[in-house]
């Protein structure tokens, strides 16, 4: 074979070669990684908006105002289920009060996400026991006392907001379970603790 055959033949070879598209797996590969994050997204939030439709007497608020404000507020719930509020949220890593907090820094606490599990001060201590066991240690949750309560115990997320009559009552768990970081938290991600320790 001569060399200009040889040559052509070398040049067909190279424009026949079959190469691997990396670009395109790399693409394909990066669309269907994506698809498969937005449709597990969607199928939690859908869960999570089920168990909430499911908790019987659950009160909702919508449009509530979120600015910083260094005065009392007003509230038109007790207790409050959100609105303005303090700078400083109260820390909610789990913690147990046993004094009366201020509306204005745990309202702060529901807008990062947070659950505030409040009682009537004479509820019984076996009922505390009950609620305690389901807020220590669970970040996104406090209790505390509430003084002047209509129910013997509230459940407060922001908006969203129960009331029961015992500790047993399955709508606790629901609650936590569907609203602490649930898809109601106008700030997901920020802090729950850091900021006031104390009532």
């Amino acid at each position: 074979m001569s060399k200009s055959t040889r040559n052509r033949t070398q040049r067909q070879n190279a424009l026949t070669e079959r190469t691997v598209p990396w670009g395109g797996i790399v693409f394909f590969t990066v669309i269907g990684v994506v698809a498969v994050v937005a449709i597990t997204f969607a199928f939690l939030q859908t869960r999570k908006s089920s168990a909430s439709a499911d908790i019987q007497g659950l009160v909702q608020k919508d449009g509530l105002s979120r600015n910083h404000v260094p005065t009392p507020v007003k509230y038109d719930s007790t207790p409050p289920m959100g609105g303005d509020h303090d700078a400083a949220w109260q820390n909610c890593d789990g913690r147990v009060y046993d004094k009366e907090l201020r509306n204005e820094n745990a309202v702060h606490s529901l807008e990062h996400g947070a659950v505030w599990i409040t009682y009537k001060p004479d509820l019984a201590a076996d009922q505390i026991s009950k609620l305690k066991e389901k807020v220590e240690g669970n970040d996104y949750t406090m209790m505390s006392p509430y003084p002047g309560l209509d129910s013997p115990i509230a459940l407060s997320a922001w908006g969203k907001q129960v009331k029961v009559q015992d500790a047993s009552d399955k709508r606790v768990e629901a609650f936590l379970k569907a609203y602490v970081k649930g898809p109601q938290t106008p700030e997901p991600g920020a802090a729950c603790n850091g900021a006031k320790d104390t009532p």
